[in-house]
């Protein structure tokens, strides 16, 4: 099973959610546990990761929509969610 961790942004962004947003961006933390190759895969400049995001829409969070983007490790087999992009 991979780990899945918020960094500190993120952790800080969490704090600023809806309770129902929150509860969204926590199911995809839990989610990249069983899967973390889910979501778009983005630009990144480390060969021994892989940068990615998930889009949330405004009817799954109960509020805005948000982009969850993280990082995967493979040899770490662990996921570091960077940022919460809340949108209007």
């Amino acid at each position: 099973m991979t780990h899945a961790f918020f960094s500190d942004p993120a952790e800080k962004i969490l704090t600023e959610l809806t309770p129902t947003e929150r509860a969204a961006v926590e199911s995809v933390r839990r989610s990249l546990e069983e899967d973390p190759a889910q979501g778009r895969g983005l630009p990144d400049a480390d060969p021994a990761s892989e940068s990615r995001v998930v889009e949330l829409l405004p009817e799954q969070t109960g509020g805005r929509g948000i982009s969850v983007i993280y990082r995967y490790s493979q040899d770490l087999d662990a996921c570091l969610v960077l940022w919460l992009i809340a949108g209007p």
